[in-house]
């Protein structure tokens, strides 16, 4: 997309688009967790979970249809360059804390996103509907990541693989949020 003559309609609906990739990608991984997570309630969790995921992605889409657009498709995406970075979690306790780490950007991503003083009314009913779920996404998934972690003797790692990856993803959303304020001054 040239973005020199690229419209704010069409940034809008760009960064949409990148919102609901990362809740594509968070739904494959939610899925991936679906075959390591056996009990009974992790089951019943990782399906709630899943179907907030592929909800949230269905609102961005609708949202950018309803602004006159379609969905781009991505390359480098949120959760791409997230997994080109980090490479693939080593173990369920790494796929929960990278699980944590994705989520707790979202939320904080749409928080800032809402508060902004320019911020359509649609747009903001969006991001309230997909924000209402982040809280308790972060805590079951972090509970669950724990939880193993103490079974295994390992509470340690569950720490050190939440400060690996908060520290590598804070790297990749910086590049992510320059792309973003760059696409936005054009």
């Amino acid at each position: 997309m040239n973005t020199n003559s690229t419209s704010a309609k069409d940034k809008q609906i760009l960064i949409f688009s990148f919102y609901r990739d990362a809740e594509l990608h968070g739904a494959r991984l939610l899925f991936n967790l679906i075959g390591h997570l056996k009990d009974a309630d992790s089951q019943l969790k990782l399906a709630r979970h899943l179907a907030d995921e592929v909800r949230h992605a269905w609102l961005w889409t609708k949202h950018i249809v309803e602004l006159g657009g379609t969905p781009i498709s991505l390359s480098d995406g949120y959760q791409r360059r997230l997994g080109a970075r980090l490479g693939l979690p080593k173990g369920i306790l790494e796929l929960l804390a990278l699980t944590v780490v994705v989520e707790e950007r979202a939320q904080n991503r749409y928080m800032a996103h809402v508060a902004m003083p320019n911020t359509e009314p649609e747009t903001k009913e969006v991001l309230k509907a997909v924000s209402e779920d982040e809280s308790w996404h972060l805590a079951w998934i972090e509970r669950k990541m724990r939880e193993i972690a103490a079974q295994q003797g390992n509470e340690h790692r569950a720490d050190e693989a939440l400060a690996r990856y908060r520290e590598i993803e804070k790297e990749v959303y910086t590049s992510l949020a320059a792309d973003e304020a760059e696409l936005m001054r054009s």
